[in-house]
């Protein structure tokens, strides 16, 4: 398998460069971390990064939490819990009960990774790169791991399983784990399938479908009584700055490649 170079189209996305940044802060963060790219290849440089940024993320999960604590405390937020609740659950019927939770499923810890794994194998397949394999394990990886620290956290209890769907979940509630894994997997794909559109509708037309994913994920997570409404918030905002700091990643490798960073240092 070879690895990317630097005339790899995945510098764009549509019109957009990529490899430019617009505020001083981040040229000069790009231009450090080219520098450390000739140094010790773009590749295992991203590795490392997106090892750091798992960090950073878990640490910002656990600020997530204590803030998320005193809204709770305060009665802020979560006096929305409840009442939006109860009105999910005047629109439960068999059917419905049926098909929410055989979609809810398909971002669960049997579903996700299958999607996960299919889309990374085509990836691979079709680019015969290493990044789609770093950015999605690394995405996968770092959202795992927010949903474990957040629920360790908070231990905040499910709704009452009078007002859920069977079969029941027990795990703490806070956050949504399908719903931050989704974000997190789904917007990683939607991302790489960006790199590699040349028309706007179709651009639009993944970001859309990617978005109805997203957000249909977290809403049956509260119509089926599995979540608060605040847990999937949390989740959502969580694997977005996540999501971002993700791609924020891998824009700095492809400036380094751009600026003649080789993608793994050969050795002397």
């Amino acid at each position: 398998m070879q690895t990317d170079h630097p005339e790899a189209p995945d510098e764009r996305v549509g019109t957009v460069d990529l490899t430019t940044w617009r505020t001083r802060a981040g040229r000069a963060t790009a231009a450090g971390w080219a520098a450390l790219g000739h140094r010790w290849g773009a590749l295992p440089l991203l590795v490392a990064t997106l090892a750091i940024g798992i960090g950073v993320a878990v640490t910002a999960t656990w600020v997530a939490s204590e803030v998320y604590d005193a809204v709770r405390e305060a009665d802020d937020v979560a006096v929305l819990d409840r009442p939006v609740l109860d009105w999910m659950l005047t629109l439960r019927s068999p059917t419905a009960d049926t098909l929410v939770t055989w979609w809810t499923d398909v971002a669960g810890t049997i579903g996700m990774p299958i999607v996960a794994l299919g889309f990374l194998v085509g990836f691979t397949i079709q680019r015969r790169a290493w990044t789609p394999v770093v950015l999605l394990v690394a995405a996968s990886g770092g959202s795992l791991l927010m949903t474990v620290a957040g629920k360790d956290l908070i231990g905040r209890a499910r709704p009452p399983l009078a007002d859920a769907v069977p079969p029941y979940e027990h795990s703490p509630s806070f956050p949504s784990g399908h719903t931050l894994n989704a974000t997190v997997i789904v917007g990683t794909i939607v991302y790489l399938l960006l790199l590699r559109q040349s028309k706007l509708v179709t651009r639009v037309w993944t970001i859309v479908a990617g978005t109805a994913f997203v957000v249909s994920v977290g809403i049956s997570r509260v119509f089926l009584g599995h979540h608060w409404l605040t847990d999937v918030l949390a989740a959502w905002a969580l694997g977005l700055a996540w999501l971002a700091l993700v791609i924020t990643a891998h824009r700095f490798y492809l400036t380094a490649l751009r600026r003649g960073a080789p993608p793994v240092r050969s050795p002397r």
